[in-house]
């Protein structure tokens, strides 16, 4: 048995699947994020996943072998150790059948399998890497949406509420906008600045740019222009144009057209582009899985 999870800050989607690549179930759970939540929060959502579907499903009670490949937002490599310990506890498995890494490594996987390219994420947040086909051998830093994240969903909703409340031709926009969410301005200032999550509510401003960027020019501007910042100051860097570039995320999936527009004169060709890497992981470890056999047992858990 492959299990696999792709967690956020928000949720985490986990695919239990066989050997041959067989999904015998999904469950998603809310996010895990170690580098915002202790070790007691993790372990309280660790606890929400169905137990009584592993005891009962004669797919997994049948299959000898499982292994965990545990990707996560905010898994700095110091938080690794805990994440395998927390799995290891939870699925009563060896820390050896336990795979914890970042999510840029599983985006990586997904998007390039097993050849070498650039991967990237264009999401709530936004990053990249230099992957050779196993590991990621050079990263740009994101440095969060204050100061970079370029391309990403939460810059190009603080860019949005910069240019409707700056520019007066644009006051019509600025009505829609206030018309659909309800705010007006002192209700954005304190959004950003007060309320927590500010960068998850900007991001989901981009709803809004997807909605209106035909009839409003300026917005498709503030979609290239983002991305252009990303190519520049992201991915230009690791001195690779021969390279493809794949992306996955909420982002780089709906603005599809205008990223691969910018990439193209940014002089990078785009490969692929998915909204979830979880089909791509599914696709690596169902390949790779025959040649890593663990054979450790797999036990039913309790509730």
């Amino acid at each position: 048995m492959i299990i696999i999870a792709d967690s956020g800050s928000t949720k985490t989607d986990w695919i239990f699947m066989t050997e041959t690549g067989e999904i015998s179930y999904r469950q998603k759970t809310e996010g895990i994020n170690p580098f915002h939540q202790d070790e007691k929060t993790i372990r309280s959502v660790l606890h929400t996943l169905d137990t009584s579907v592993l005891q009962t499903s004669e797919t997994l009670s049948n299959n000898k072998t499982t292994s965990i490949h545990f990707y996560g937002s905010g898994l700095r490599p110091e938080f690794k150790t805990q994440m395998k310990s927390l799995l290891a506890d939870r699925f009563m498995l060896s820390e050896d059948n336990i795979e914890a890494e970042g999510d840029l490594l599983g985006a990586a996987r997904a998007l390039c399998r097993r050849k070498e390219g650039i991967a990237c994420i264009l999401g709530t947040g936004a990053n990249s890497c230099l992957y050779d086909g196993n590991n990621i051998i050079d990263n740009t830093p994101s440095l969060g949406y204050i100061l970079g994240d370029e391309g990403s969903g939460a810059v190009i909703g603080r860019n949005l509420l910069n240019i409707i409340y700056k520019n007066k031709e644009l006051e019509p926009l600025r009505r829609k906008f206030e018309e659909t969410y309800n705010v007006n301005m002192a209700d954005v200032i304190r959004k950003v600045y007060r309320e927590p999550l500010a960068n998850r509510w900007m991001a989901s401003l981009t709803i809004f740019i997807n909605e209106y960027k035909i009839d409003f020019p300026k917005l498709r501007k503030l979609l290239t222009d983002s991305f252009h910042l990303f190519f520049q100051n992201n991915l230009l860097p690791y001195h690779r144009q021969d390279l493809p570039v794949s992306a996955v995320g909420s982002i780089a999936y709906h603005f599809r057209e205008e990223f691969t527009e910018v990439a193209t004169k940014e002089g990078f060709a785009i490969s692929k582009i998915l909204q979830s890497p979880l089909d791509g992981l599914i696709a690596y470890h169902k390949k790779e899985y025959p040649s890593q056999r663990m054979n450790t047992p797999f036990h039913k858990l309790e509730k």
